[in-house]
């Protein structure tokens, strides 16, 4: 590795030594020949080649130490890197397994909400048709009940009629035979009619 050209030019004047980096260039543009210029070289090799040689090991030491320390901080960085990745990674994974178990939950109350609505509509309808049943069976019993009692009222009002009937025509028969007066035929009606209204009430 050559020095740098600032590095040269500022170090290349040595106390007690008349020969600069301007001066070399100077004579170098004046026409020198290649002899001279070789000597120079090993002027400055006699010179400065220790101090090169220092500065290219340095500089050799430097590159490794940077290289080392930028190996270390992509390793560390990949580290990191790595363990963030897969931290992420976790979290994620354990927000979705926490939203798929909530998503199951929520499903398995729905489907129960559901259930539960299913049986208990089934249970109203069975309610109301049993409802219907009873009202319709209570409806039924009602109208036989009256249809029973008008076929009864009704027998006993034929009933009644018939022997009020057969009561007037016997009277009437007697009135004929006996040939009553006229009180005694009012008192057969009063009495006619006492019994009429009795059977009414009753």
């Amino acid at each position: 590795m050559n020095p740098p050209e600032e590095y040269i030019n500022n170090n290349l004047r040595e106390p007690g030594q008349g020969v600069s980096a301007s001066d070399i260039n100077k004579s170098q543009f004046n026409g020198t020949n290649l002899s001279e210029i070789n000597s120079l070289d090993r002027v400055r090799d006699i010179l400065f080649g220790n101090q090169v040689r220092e500065v290219e090991k340095r500089f050799g030491r430097l590159e490794e130490r940077l290289a080392k320390e930028l190996t270390n901080l992509r390793d560390e960085t990949k580290k990191r890197l790595d363990y963030l990745e897969t931290y992420i990674k976790k979290e994620v994974d354990s927000l979705t397994e926490r939203l798929k178990n909530e998503q199951l939950e929520r499903d398995a109350g729905v489907k129960a909400l559901a259930e539960d609505h299913r049986n208990l509509s089934i249970s109203l309808e069975k309610k109301i048709a049993q409802f219907d049943e009873q009202t319709t069976n209570s409806q039924r019993e009602l109208r036989e009940h009256l249809l029973n009692q008008s076929n009864s009222l009704q027998d006993d009002i034929r009933q009644k009629y018939e022997e009020i009937i057969a009561l007037l025509e016997r009277e009437s028969q007697e009135l004929r035979r006996e040939k009553t007066d006229r009180s005694q035929l009012a008192s057969l009606f009063s009495e006619l009619a006492i019994r009429l209204n009795a059977d009414v009430k009753s």
